[in-house]
């Protein structure tokens, strides 16, 4: 069995040397990837903002508004003298929210009349409008709370009773898996093994798909003995080393080099990452073996592929999607590949956290056992499409 094994990946070996598209798109894709997504998030959270302010008041209060809501990290103030310039700037994208001081603002709250704090945040830019609406929020409290410790303090309350009254309850934040809301780390964790699944799933099939495409599957046979099981080891034994190399990299990359959080195992990240492409290997064999198309077997792959990203959970919880999209989300690698990287990456969980998705992995590997026969005839009679 090695001989004919060994015969075939020499085979897929020459193939790649003639073909360089294997290179291009899977390498050449995954680092354009990483270097792009890792540079683009390189910052962690977007910064300097740019917010419109509008100061109809002018007053020391609002001055110091202003200031420093500038100061912030998140935010870079933008003075407008009217709120139709404002506007007219926000409909241009030029600022993702405009803040409105009213006449008498100061004046208003010394004599507790309540005066309206308007702003405006454009949630078309969902981050930008979110991380500025939090920003703005915060100073508002802040500017509130100032105000209100000069009353009290004019009153004479002491310092300890001070506090009470302006912060009844102490708050108690610990952010798990990412303490300093780094959306490199929030998002890069799941968009390159995400990438990395795409490639695996498309050049599977390409590779697979080719040798009808082209006429060469009696000539991959015979070099297999006969056996399609051989045929389908040889090659996938090239492609494994070859995703494997790329997928152990990239968790180095991120839990190594750049110190992204790992509470657990680097080597239970590595077992994830070497199930996953396992799993993502069969599917694309399965894939090819149900349509034993080359141009259609790639379609469906790329849409199962996006569905991936989607349904694997990690920007919309899927305990918050409908109850058959739930059910649909772990036909998918990258959901499972996702919730072993949460039990251990994020909660240190060990065996008993996330054996259950290694079998959910592993169980993907039995779905080629339903199409080997389908697929040696199809090499054998080669009576599918060519083009």
């Amino acid at each position: 069995m090695w001989k004919y094994v060994k015969a075939v990946a020499l085979r897929e070996l020459r193939i790649w040397a003639q073909r360089p598209i294997y290179f291009v798109g899977s390498l050449g894709v995954i680092l354009f990837g990483s270097i792009f997504f890792l540079t683009f998030f390189k910052a962690g959270l977007p910064s300097k903002l740019p917010i419109g302010v509008v100061d109809y008041d002018r007053s020391s209060l609002s001055r110091n508004f202003t200031r420093q809501l500038d100061a912030t990290q998140l935010g870079e103030v933008v003075r407008f003298d009217d709120f139709r310039t404002a506007r007219e700037a926000m409909q241009r994208g030029e600022v993702t929210s405009v803040c409105v001081i009213p006449d008498n603002f100061s004046a208003d709250i010394q004599a507790f009349r309540r005066p309206t704090f308007t702003f405006y945040v454009n949630g078309l830019y969902f981050v930008g409008g979110s991380l500025a609406y939090q920003d703005i929020l915060t100073m508002i409290n802040l500017t509130s709370g100032a105000v209100q410790k000069q009353v009290l303090t004019a009153k004479g309350v002491s310092e300890h009773d001070m506090m009470g009254r302006l912060r009844p309850v102490n708050i108690d934040v610990h952010r798990i898996g990412n303490p300093m809301t780094n959306y490199g780390v929030y998002l890069n964790n799941l968009l390159l093994p995400g990438l990395l699944q795409m490639i695996i799933i498309l050049v599977t099939i390409y590779a697979f798909g080719t040798e009808l495409k082209y006429s060469t599957s009696r000539y991959l046979m015979e070099t297999a003995g006969g056996s399609i099981l051989h045929a389908v080891s040889g090659k996938l034994l090239v492609y494994t080393l070859y995703f494997t190399a790329i997928g152990l990299s990239m968790i180095l990359l991120l839990y190594s080099w750049l110190e992204y959080p790992l509470a657990g195992s680097i080597w239970n990240m590595f077992l994830d990452m070497f199930l996953m492409i396992l799993a993502c290997e069969s599917v694309a064999l399965t894939i090819v073996g149900l349509i034993p198309v080359c141009r259609f077997a790639i379609s469906i792959g790329a849409l199962y592929s996006v569905l991936g990203f989607s349904l694997a959970g990690f920007t919309l919880p899927v305990e918050a999607m409908l109850p058959f999209l739930q059910g649909i989300s772990t036909i998918f690698p990258l959901r499972h590949y996702y919730l072993f990287y949460v039990q251990e990456a994020m909660f240190a969980s060990g065996f008993a956290g996330w054996y259950q998705e290694a079998i959910h992995l592993l169980l993907f590997l039995f779905l080629p056992v339903f199409i080997l026969k389908r697929l040696e005839n199809a090499y054998i009679n080669m009576d599918y499409p060519k083009k």
